[in-house]
């Protein structure tokens, strides 16, 4: 069964940074669609960011020229790069691999997998 495997989560305060990334899902890594959603205490899991199989991107506005994403054929691995995090950006942080070929956010792809979630907190 394909895992998606999540690294990077912390307690940083605002103006900080942080990557996460995510390993998986293994050999069929390139056929999918990558994406990080955030779900926020009491709220749905929004996705945030979404790279498409040729690296291709696409952000949610409230991340835009903070956040990047990219990934790493050669490991299997999609990061997420967050520069000068805000406390609302609080909270758990889901990777997911999604069908379809380019990075569209809306609507946002079909997950087939997800990873396990690591908790994100940015104190003001």
């Amino acid at each position: 069964q394909a895992q998606l495997v999540e690294s990077g989560g912390g307690l940083v305060q605002a103006g900080d940074s942080l990557t996460l990334s995510c390993r998986g899902p293994g050999r069929d890594f390139s056929t999918w669609v990558m994406g990080w959603f955030r779900q926020a205490p009491g709220q749905d899991r929004d996705l945030v960011s979404v790279i498409g199989r040729s690296g291709d991107t696409a952000y949610e506005d409230s991340v835009k020229g903070r956040f990047t994403i990219s990934r790493d054929g050669a490991k299997n691995t999609v990061y997420l790069r967050m520069n000068n995090l805000k406390p609302e950006d609080t909270g758990v942080y889901y990777c997911a691999a999604m069908d379809g070929i380019k990075a569209i956010m809306n609507p946002p792809p079909r997950v087939g997998y997800w990873g396990q979630g690591t908790q994100v907190t940015v104190s003001s």
